[in-house]
């Protein structure tokens, strides 16, 4: 019995056709402008709100920074009768920056001053220069400034108030004394709220600095500024929460 074999004709492709008034896909260019626009908008809102976190992450460490220093030079003086650190006979630029190889073992540092000693430095450190024309080096990266963003109310200069040597239990309102601070202080300026941008001239009265007190406290605080003498050469104007004397 023979089979007979139907033969059954195949399309080697289909032919897809859009059905007449189906809608036309693709980008055009209004799409894009909608598109590229609404991007810019989001940038415009979430990058300032970025860039506050970061400042304000930086000015955190920095208040947690200068906790830990203050504590540490109270703690020198509750070793040595209850002295705060000397000062005279510091080699240049003062002691009010060498006082950190007198108290930095309290703070859990051992060997010579380097960048490593990041509790001594302020994120927002960018340092200071007398030619404004140069970059300034930020203090926590130069040995110049023994690696440090904080220094110590110990300015000896005649006539400059300070407490260095002075025995904690001889200062008057140790709430309002300043022990350590951020450099800043002493201008004044601010690395984190500046007035200036990165320019560190001219001061200005209310320059903002974290500083740390007789008492153990820190705050960010207002500094004042008569628009002549450097902020550290005398004790501020009445209404201010601070004071270089410890009288």
């Amino acid at each position: 019995m023979r089979l007979s074999v139907i033969e059954i004709p195949m399309r080697h492709h289909f032919e897809f056709r859009k059905p007449a008034g189906a809608p036309a896909y693709g980008f055009g260019m209004t799409e894009l402008l909608v598109t590229v626009a609404a991007l810019a908008l989001l940038a415009a809102v979430v990058l300032p709100v970025v860039v506050r976190s970061r400042a304000k992450s930086r000015l955190t460490l920095c208040m947690a920074n200068v906790q830990k220093v203050n504590r540490a030079v109270l703690q020198f003086a509750e070793e040595n009768n209850e002295r705060l650190p000397r000062v005279d006979n510091s080699p240049a630029p003062g002691g009010w920056w060498y006082y950190k190889e007198q108290v930095k073992e309290y703070t859990g540092l051992k060997g010579p001053p380097s960048t490593n000693d990041t509790v001594f430095a302020c994120p927002d450190d960018r340092g200071y220069g007398d030619d404004e024309s140069e970059k300034p080096r930020p203090f926590c990266k130069s040995g110049k400034y023994v690696y440090t963003s904080y220094v110590f109310n110990g300015v000896n200069l005649p006539g400059i108030p300070n407490i260095a040597n002075r025995e904690v239990s001889s200062i008057i309102d140790p709430s309002r004394t300043l022990l350590v601070m951020e450099w800043t202080a002493h201008g004044p300026l601010s690395w984190h709220r500046s007035r200036t941008g990165k320019a560190n001239t001219p001061f200005y009265n209310d320059g903002e600095s974290v500083v740390g007190f007789v008492d153990g406290r820190v705050d960010f605080i207002k500094v004042y500024y008569d628009g002549l003498n450097a902020a550290y050469t005398r004790d501020p104007a009445p209404g201010y929460s601070y004071k270089y004397s410890g009288d």
